[in-house]
């Protein structure tokens, strides 16, 4: 059996990639979406009473291995936008997981904005609170006044203190938090930007499969005109058949009514 070759690569080969890659860039789109389904339950429990330290380790770590899923993804898409095929339903293929993979993307870098929006307002609202946050022992008078008061007095200082510590720390955490979306939110653009590219230089392409989708769509239109003028054709035919049996039998009818008179 002869086997045809495409760029180096026989079309068997380039064919069974294609499918691994789109499989593995389709199952990654479902599960990113999945995840920024879950990622926007938790968003909108934050600053709720639903909100915890648990939760917010979650929410990290959940949009951590998105972020992660999205950057293979766009490899994996790039890699199989730059796969050779003359075939019509892979290049459709392609162009439909693409636009997929973009609106999961949109969906998962507003999730990120929401996330990255509400850790601000929290830190906000911490520093708002604390005037003195950065420096827990400056009580400034009072604090004479505590130490002059006893052990009593003297524990509530060291409880305060610990619970500003803590405040300090949640705080630099949410930064941190901040930071990491906003680096992970320009990750998102890049990957937008690059995959704007690939489409831009595979826009002949695009334009090609268009072209055959409409010259596809005039044969399947010409070819139902043809259907339906054959089926005209045949309902005429059966009728001239059946007038000219009608026809037929009355001329028999008439050469037997005169053949019994004589």
């Amino acid at each position: 059996m002869e086997t045809s070759y495409q760029g180096g690569v026989t079309y068997d080969e380039s064919a069974n990639n294609f499918q691994r890659l789109s499989q593995t860039v389709a199952s990654n789109i479902k599960k990113i979406s999945q995840n920024v389904s879950s990622m926007s339950k938790m968003v909108n429990q934050l600053q709720t009473p639903q909100d915890s330290q648990e939760l917010r380790t979650q929410l990290r770590q959940i949009q951590n291995y998105t972020q992660k899923l999205a950057k293979d993804t766009s490899s994996l898409l790039m890699e199989l936008m730059k796969l050779p095929t003359d075939q019509m339903a892979h290049k459709l293929e392609r162009n439909r997981l693409n636009d997929e993979y973009m609106a999961t993307l949109n969906a998962f870098q507003a999730t990120q904005r929401s996330a990255a929006q509400k850790n601000k307002e929290d830190v906000k609202k911490v520093k708002s609170q604390s005037i003195n946050i950065g420096d827990p022992f400056a009580m400034g008078s009072n604090n004479k006044e505590l130490m002059e008061l006893g052990d009593t007095n003297v524990r509530k200082q060291e409880q305060l203190t610990m619970q500003t510590e803590r405040e300090l720390l949640e705080l630099e955490e949410r930064e941190r938090d901040i930071r990491q979306l906003e680096n992970d939110i320009m990750d998102v653009n890049q990957i937008f930007k690059d995959l704007g590219q690939m489409i831009h230089d595979q826009g002949v392409v695009v334009d090609s499969i268009e072209s055959h989708v409409e010259y596809t769509t005039e044969n399947v239109e010409a070819g139902r005109q043809q259907l339906s003028e054959a089926a005209n054709y045949k309902n005429k035919l059966r009728k001239k058949k059946v007038f000219l049996g009608l026809i037929l039998t009355i001329v028999i009818l008439i050469i037997l009514i005169i053949i019994f008179k004589h």
